[in-house]
């Protein structure tokens, strides 16, 4: 009754509706500047919605549907020597991608998809060449942009989260301490000492063998192993092992068996 009173018979007639004399009304451009102009309720609408909201023509918005895709994440096993020199990895990772037949959607002319049976994803192996810098660390992870996850709708595929991790090889091997290789020495050099060149995660550097030195020993070199992360480096260990050069000269043999014969007496 209240709104007959106040429309006349017309005001269940919405867009038939004429507001009588004296009633305010908005103009459109007005509207639009309050509301959909790029200022105002808009910015108030992007605040709460987080972008989420898109303008259409004529000032209107509707929702969007793209969903990034879900990241992924994998182990990468690498020698220690090539994390110590660089270099490039190539490895295999199974992908799951938008169908390329029906887009993604799943549907092909109202019917299933017949490549992905209504999905829209399929499964494919990927071929990945991984450049290796020289100061890699033990379970650091790299980010690949793309590898992950097919987002929908458009959105963007997620990311392949890659933890590397170092292995044990034939030079090197990774422990709590540090990096560690076995050193070969003459017994010459374990019982009077010596210098010898030793190869470290750091290039050449010359290693002080001190007198009376027993096979298994643990020489450190400070500095000389992996990066730490935090700009330096930690520390390599030469392990001693004794070894007969195959090179001996004839008065080396002779002194070697007079020591021998001395000993056994």
């Amino acid at each position: 009754r209240d709104l007959y009173d106040r429309y006349g018979k017309d005001w269940k007639h919405g867009k038939d509706f004429t507001p009588p004399p004296g009633t305010e009304t908005m103009d459109p451009q007005e509207f639009e500047r309050m509301f959909g102009g790029g200022g105002g309720f808009s910015d108030f609408f992007q605040s709460m919605f987080g972008g989420r909201f898109q303008r259409d023509f004529g000032g209107a918005t509707h929702a969007r549907h793209e969903r990034h895709g879900v990241d992924v994440r994998a182990e990468l096993h690498l020698p220690i020597t090539v994390a110590i020199h660089g270099g490039t990895s190539r490895f295999e990772i199974p992908v799951t991608l938008a169908c390329a037949t029906c887009g993604g959607v799943g549907f092909l002319d109202s019917h299933v998809c017949p490549a992905c049976g209504g999905v829209g994803k399929v499964r494919k192996r990927k071929h990945v060449d991984l450049k290796i810098p020289n100061d890699v660390r033990d379970g650091m992870t790299v980010r690949l942009r793309g590898l992950g996850e097919p987002g929908t709708r458009g959105g963007e595929a997620g990311s392949l989260l890659l933890t590397l991790r170092l292995d044990d090889d034939a030079s090197y091997r990774l422990t709590d301490a540090g990096l560690e290789a076995d050193i070969d020495i003459a017994p010459w050099h374990a019982f009077a000492g010596g210098q010898i060149d030793v190869t470290t995660a750091r290039g050449t550097v010359t290693l002080t063998i001190p007198k009376r030195t027993h096979a298994g020993s643990k020489l450190r070199l400070r500095g000389q192993g992996l990066a730490d992360g935090r700009g330096g480096h930690g520390d390599f260990y030469a392990v001693i092992r004794l070894a007969l050069p195959s090179d001996l000269t004839q008065e080396q043999q002779r002194l070697l068996e007079q020591l021998a014969h001395g000993a056994s007496k």
